[in-house]
């Protein structure tokens, strides 16, 4: 009990510093070093755990907003904003949210998906689509429920997770 409250102050503290800011092309070094450990695990994106630098980068910011949670000169994480869909499914949109592997479990997430919501919103979106949520990615899961996602949809063991086999991939969606 006394941990987990210590835990959540020193969280608290350290998101007092926090900016989120739109990335820039000075930024791409510090990007790359986040979604390379990620991407190589293949245990959250459908990315080929083989993919370099430049098709990450690309993976990552063609035809999308991307922002970045700095501390100073520190970058701790990174998200992107899209639309989902076009034409008739243009009103939603779609994130994808990379923590720096220092940073896991301090509320970079979370800030991460309060501003992506605010930003969607200021967008013009209705609403907010995960499209491919890995179902044992459980961190991520209960952060997208907490803040008001309902799981709409399970894609029976759609994906090949490295280590635990075909698991399934869930669809979570928001009103804005």
């Amino acid at each position: 009990m006394l941990a987990n409250l210590f835990a959540r102050w020193c969280s608290t503290e350290l998101m007092t510093d926090l900016l989120v800011r739109p990335a820039d092309p000075g930024d791409a070094d510090a990007i790359w070093s986040m979604l390379q450990p990620v991407f190589t695990a293949g245990e959250t994106y459908t990315v080929d755990p083989g993919i370099g630098r430049d098709g990450a980068l690309s993976y990552w910011t063609t035809g999308k907003k991307v922002f970045v949670v700095a501390r100073g000169n520190e970058l701790l994480g990174t998200y992107y904003l899209v639309r989902n869909q076009k034409g008739g499914g243009s009103h939603v949109c779609n994130c994808g949210f990379v923590t720096a592997a220092a940073a896991q479990g301090l509320g970079v997430a979370r800030l991460m998906l309060e501003h992506s919501l605010e930003m969607a919103k200021s967008d013009g979106f209705r609403a907010m689509q995960f499209n491919f949520v890995v179902a044992n990615n459980t961190r991520a899961v209960e952060i997208w429920q907490r803040y008001g996602f309902d799981i709409v949809g399970r894609l029976p063991e759609a994906f090949h997770h490295p280590r635990d086999g075909y698991v399934d991939a869930l669809v979570m969606y928001r009103k804005l």
